[in-house]
């Protein structure tokens, strides 16, 4: 038996090869794998409902997907992970409902870029019965192939739309080139927005009567960084597991940009002058790292009285966590 569950106990038992097990509560290669021999089971207290992703490492250290266990989840990036949920991982109601039969439209751009260089490419998901010339918000939605295609925002929106939950926006996914380079604190990237995605969208698919930035992990960084500098521009934010660990600059040894010892700056930039202007939707999962710079930010916020939620879910730094969160925060910015 690969994984057993018993109240919040769970009881991986490693597979031949098997050195170590790493997962969302070792935050992946964030710490040291758990030490591990072949056939002793490992136990680990973890939260009620939770969904946690994990691998086995061999003795090189290298990742492997558990042989025992057929269980995969939504990981766009590596081809491993294998998930354990304890007890029973909650769904979000809009989900439980069936497919909406009011669709919106995919539009795609393609294009040379100018600011990062590279084909650059956008999906303009529009509202059913969208009319370019009304005005309507406008999301600017980083890391967009995933939020389309392994979120389904655009999914999301129909169906709370169909619902009469909340009204439509036009939701921009914008599929980042280099997204460490683009995402981590760079100013650059909205000068990209501006001469090549605003210039393409604004006018022929939407005349916006808001605009707001919405992303995950670095791309909720780059979201609230931007929104909160610029009030003439933005005024909604979205963020899922924001990369609040970052310093402008900041390297690893390796070169690496730091999101695990850089500091909360953009915390400290807040502090100092709040963004009074946004009205933000923050969460997080409860096993990753980012969850304590995610409940300070909320806490800021908070302190300040600005327009926000916050909310966190039983699992870690995935597209897991993230699609459950994208009615909430769907529903925060468009309900009706």
């Amino acid at each position: 038996m690969a994984v057993s569950v018993q109240g919040q106990q769970v009881t991986f038992t490693p597979p031949a090869g098997a050195a170590g097990l790493v997962g969302d509560f070792t935050d992946w290669r964030k710490r040291e794998p758990l030490p591990a021999a072949p056939g002793v089971p490992l136990s680990l207290t973890l939260p009620r409902g939770a969904w946690v992703e994990y691998a086995w490492v061999d003795a090189a250290g290298e990742p492997f997907a558990d042989p025992d266990n057929p269980q995969k989840s939504l990981n766009p990036w590596w081809s491993y992970p294998r998930a354990a949920v304890v007890g029973e991982y909650a769904r979000h109601p809009l989900w439980l409902r069936p497919e909406a039969t009011r669709k919106g439209t995919a539009h795609r751009l393609t294009w040379e870029g100018e600011v990062f260089g590279g084909t650059r490419r956008a999906i303009v998901y529009t509202p059913h019965g969208h009319d370019p010339a009304r005005p309507t918000p406008v999301y600017y939605v980083q890391d967009g192939v995933a939020f389309y295609r392994t979120g389904k925002l655009g999914e999301v929106m129909d169906r709370a739309a169909e619902a009469g939950l909340a009204t439509g926006a036009v939701l921009v996914f914008v599929e980042p080139g280099d997204r460490n380079e683009e995402y981590y604190l760079n100013g650059r990237y909205l000068d990209f927005l501006r001469r090549e995605v605003f210039a393409r969208v604004e006018g022929e698919y939407v005349t916006p009567s808001a605009r707001g930035l919405w992303g995950a992990s670095l791309g909720g960084l780059i979201s609230l960084y931007l929104g909160s500098r610029h009030p003439e521009l933005f005024s909604r934010v979205v963020s899922h597991s924001g990369a609040f660990i970052a310093r402008p600059g900041a390297q690893s040894p390796s070169g690496v940009i730091d999101t695990t010892t850089a500091g909360e700056w953009l915390l400290e930039q807040l502090t100092a002058t709040p963004p009074t202007h946004l009205k933000t939707s923050l969460d997080t999962g409860t096993l990753e790292w980012l969850t304590g710079p995610n409940r300070r930010m909320a806490g800021l916020f908070a302190d300040h009285f600005l327009p926000h939620q916050y909310r966190e879910y039983p699992s870690g730094h995935n597209w897991v966590t993230w699609r459950e969160a994208l009615p909430e925060a769907f529903l925060y910015m468009q309900g009706s």
